[in-house]
């Protein structure tokens, strides 16, 4: 199979050869083609989709699958499932199932490489929490998560902690030894606790700029104290909800493009048309706007857009080119889990998607391979 796009970076019109899964040839086309290629999308954190979430205690593969398809069509290839705080069985329910699901399909293997673990050990605070239910925010425990890890077959790649929890840091350092990458997140730390979760191993930030209180100390706050630090990443949800463009132009600026990475955070109720709706044992509802918030406060939940969205607002947001802001929901994800980077090139794995995209309008997946 030839295609024949533009490369998503430099717009130079190419022609690329599909052969068995791999790239045979990339060469410069004759044509004159309208549509893109790029990499597919690598979304860190997708909590499910269209009323199916990975923390539902009814949660079966063929649910899995669903997901994963429906992720497929907004240019998500591979993504983590995130499950969120919940008790031990829940939790335990979703990570086998999953395991199960992918051990009988390895295409979805493929798909879904490692699992995120966003919770249980995280702020009881409100704002923090943000939809987390409060009754099972609780301190780490190493012995109750080996025991996750084992019903996920070793899967979970990323945990997002607050560092502010009783035994954290121990457990940010078990984690890390464990090759396990730890994201601060949903905290109300202090300035010293954050340092003392980074030097323990923390790599990155869950959502900067989220899962907040609503006012924060001007200058002495555990926002600044992650932006400020070198040796964090950050994703950021860039879906139009979570953050004005203002905060994730100055975000992307600080950290730059070697130390971000876009997330789409989609929740159970993304893609759901606006209505009321229950997950997560919180009432939800989806607004006329695609915002996903808890019902009667102004708290997020997750989101209701995918990573194609999210990657066409960071152009505009940011200021950034097209094949930055691919990059940052492709690539940049990948380095941070240790996970082999998809290029444009002979030999790589065709693992690429074709889009629509103006400047300045949205992008419009086509067809992922």
């Amino acid at each position: 199979m030839i295609y024949h796009a533009r490369h998503y970076a430099t717009g130079t019109p190419l022609a690329v050869a599909v052969e068995a899964g791999r790239l045979a040839s990339v060469t410069e086309s004759d044509r004159n083609p309208r549509e893109w290629i790029a990499p597919a999308f690598f979304d860190p954190q997708i909590n499910g989709c269209l009323g199916i979430s990975f923390n539902s205690p009814d949660l079966t593969p063929d649910n899995v699958r669903a997901v994963a398809d429906v992720c497929r069509a907004h240019g998500i290839g591979a993504f983590c499932p995130t499950l969120v705080t919940n008790s031990f069985d829940a939790l335990h329910h979703g990570f086998a199932t999953l395991a199960r699901a992918l051990d009988a399909d390895a295409d979805l293997a493929r798909r879904l490489p490692c699992f995120h673990l966003d919770g249980p050990y995280l702020s009881g605070d409100d704002g923090p929490r943000g939809a987390h239910p409060k009754e099972h925010a609780r301190d780490p425990d190493w012995d109750e998560f080996r025991r996750w890890q084992d019903a996920a077959g070793g899967r979970i790649r990323m945990v997002t902690v607050a560092p502010e929890r009783a035994g954290a840091l121990a457990f940010i350092e078990h984690l890390t030894a464990a090759g396990v990458v730890v994201a601060i997140g949903h905290t109300a730390a202090t300035g010293a606790q954050i340092r003392d979760a980074v030097r323990a191993g923390a790599k990155t930030s869950t959502h900067l700029g989220n899962g907040c209180h609503a006012l924060l100390p001007r200058h002495d706050n555990y926002l600044w104290e992650q932006l400020a630090c070198d040796d964090l990443w950050a994703s950021l949800i860039t879906d139009g909800h979570h953050l004005p463009p203002a905060l994730v132009k100055s975000f992307v600026r600080v950290k730059g493009l070697a130390r971000t990475l876009i997330t789409c955070d989609a929740s159970s109720l993304a893609g759901l048309p606006p209505g009321k709706y229950r997950a997560w044992g919180t009432d939800l509802e989806v607004l006329d706007s695609g915002k996903v918030v808890v019902s009667g406060t102004p708290f997020l939940a997750g989101s209701g857009h995918f990573t194609d969205l999210c990657v066409a607002n960071a152009i505009r947001m940011a200021g950034i080119t097209l094949g930055e802001a691919v990059d940052l929901a492709s690539a940049q994800p990948r380095r941070l889990l240790g996970l082999p980077v998809t290029k444009l090139e002979p030999g790589a794995p065709a693992d690429l998607m074709l889009f629509d995209w103006e400047e300045g309008g949205e992008l419009k997946v086509r067809e992922v391979m």
